[in-house]
């Protein structure tokens, strides 16, 4: 059985970070559709359809870029995430201004007073009180 699956998937795309989405989202769908909801069913029957046409299609490059548009989506998604996670940690020791010049973050330690701060990207400089 096992050997004629293969055979099977020989020359198909199969799956990735795509598909391992799409279908975590149909499954949210039919829980969600369980407690009265037919549109969530149809929402989640199209995103299983959807899954199996790519991971059963033999048009690898398409699918491929697909899926790179959507790692790129999602990594943009992160960073952002990433990045505030960072400035929140940061908040007890740094406070961060934006430049008014060029709107460069500037991060700069607290409990110095007032300070003239120097953007590094355009040479403005203000004052702040930390």
């Amino acid at each position: 059985m096992r050997e004629r699956l293969q055979r099977f998937m020989w020359g198909r795309y199969g799956t990735d970070r795509l598909n391992q989405v799409l279908m975590i989202f149909a499954f949210i769908c039919l829980l969600i559709s369980f407690f009265g909801g037919g549109v969530f069913y149809l929402f989640a029957t199209v995103l299983l359809g959807y899954s199996y046409f790519r991971m059963f299609s033999r048009n690898v490059s398409r699918r491929s870029l697909e899926n790179q548009k959507y790692l790129q989506a999602e990594m943009k998604v992160r960073g952002f995430f990433t990045r505030k996670k960072k400035e929140l940690a940061q908040r007890k020791d740094f406070r961060i201004y934006k430049c008014p010049g060029c709107g460069q973050k500037i991060r700069v330690p607290r409990g110095r007073g007032r300070i003239a701060i120097s953007c590094r990207k355009c040479g403005n400089e203000f004052i702040k009180k930390t």
